[in-house]
């Protein structure tokens, strides 16, 4: 080590005194905001940089000496582009991989890699997640999926209540003077002009009313969260908990973020409510962590906002079928026999309220919703006091 050290003290001395000092390589990798590893000739991981963390959702210290072989079969493409890297001795690039495994789904990412210096077999390889942009163009349609029952919701509000309402009191009227068999006609019409004004007020849960945010411990909302759930509908299900205890505080209104996270844990308790999906107990999991990330332009901002605040609800349930997923928070796409379809719809509309984003990645035995979420600005409190 005494050697090494000595050895570049020596060549910055041999510096021309023109020549700036640069970082070393593991300084520049840390510092892209795209995923970056060293892997070494056996294919472990030799260093990673807080964006692929994010990517291969695991610390620095859990990659670190890793085969990549555990997160991916070996027969994907991106061994293929390793091989390829070490076999030419130069740089090679390859697009549209799917990187997919029980640990890791990845779809249209790009890859890039090239010989690491001083490290024979060894291979810096840089990754492009197209998924990423995949989920804000899903982001932004949620968002005009929102809008769009915002205004059906106003439309109902203004021109169906009224209506309902004079439907519902001549039915009583009538009913007053009728046949034993037009009373029950009678009923049938204010049972379902009552059906209906629920739905409309339902829906105008979607109304747009401004916030004011504040600094919210999640920690504390999770908490709340996970007693009102154990307290009712989750009584007979699994919650457990992996916290990040030094998460700072998010910056957003703390009755909407309850509201939201009491939705997304009632449809995860549902689909573990007869067991995990490879036959086990059904289990629900509430996640927090910190992610470095890029900044990123919100739908309907013309600022770029930094999310790295990551709060997930996870269940072992059979999964969402994928001819939903695409319209999962639209309003009216539900699986439940007689639902409604506006839980998600609703969570999209909240979530965008509070700034941040949302997405979900389901198969057999795991579906995660995951929320990105603000901190508070400079100059606002940490966090807020329990009440």
């Amino acid at each position: 080590m005494a050697a090494g050290v000595i050895g570049k003290v020596a060549a910055l001395a041999r510096r021309p005194r023109n020549v700036p000092v640069l970082p070393d390589s593991g300084a520049i990798l840390s510092a892209l905001p795209m995923p970056a590893v060293v892997l070494d000739a056996e294919d472990r991981f030799r260093f990673a940089n807080p964006s692929a963390e994010l990517f291969f959702q695991q610390s620095v210290h859990g990659l670190t000496g890793m085969p990549l072989s555990e997160l991916l079969p070996e027969d994907n493409r991106l061994f293929a582009l390793l091989h390829q890297v070490r076999a030419t001795d130069s740089p090679v690039a390859d697009h549209d991989l799917v990187l997919e495994s029980p640990r890791l789904r990845r779809h249209g990412v790009s890859a890039y890699g090239a010989p690491m210096p001083d490290m024979p077999g060894g291979v810096v390889l840089t990754l492009q997640d197209g998924s990423t942009a995949a989920m804000l163009d899903r982001q932004l349609h949620f968002l005009g999926a929102a809008r769009g029952a915002t205004a059906m919701a106003a439309m109902l509000a203004h021109e169906v209540k009224n209506p309902l309402s004079g439907i519902r009191g001549a039915a009583q009227l009538l009913e007053q003077g009728a046949s034993e068999a037009d009373r029950e006609l009678c009923t049938l019409i204010q049972e379902e002009s009552d059906r209906i004004r629920k739905l409309v007020d339902r829906m105008e849960m979607f109304s747009d009313r401004p916030i004011t945010p504040r600094a919210v411990n999640i920690h504390s909302v999770l908490d709340h969260v996970r007693r009102v759930a154990q307290s009712g509908f989750a009584s007979s299900v699994k919650i457990s908990e992996e916290y990040d205890p030094s998460l700072p505080a998010v910056w957003g209104d703390r009755d909407q973020l309850v509201q939201i996270l009491l939705n997304l844990v009632k449809n995860a308790a549902e689909a573990v409510s007869s067991g995990g999906a490879s036959g086990g107990p059904g289990e629900v999991q509430l996640v927090t962590a910190y992610h470095h990330g890029v900044r990123i332009a919100i739908p309907g901002s013309t600022e770029r906002v930094h999310l790295p605040l990551q709060v997930m609800v996870r269940d072992n349930g059979p999964g969402i079928p994928e001819a939903l997923r695409a319209t999962l928070f639209e309003p009216f796409v539900t699986t439940k026999r007689g639902g409604q379809g506006l839980g998600l719809a609703l969570v999209a509309k909240l979530v965008s309220n509070n700034g941040g984003l949302i997405e979900c990645d389901s198969r057999p035995g795991r579906t995660t919703f995951r929320l990105s979420l603000p901190a508070p600005p400079p100059g606002e409190p940490g966090h807020e006091s329990d009440e």
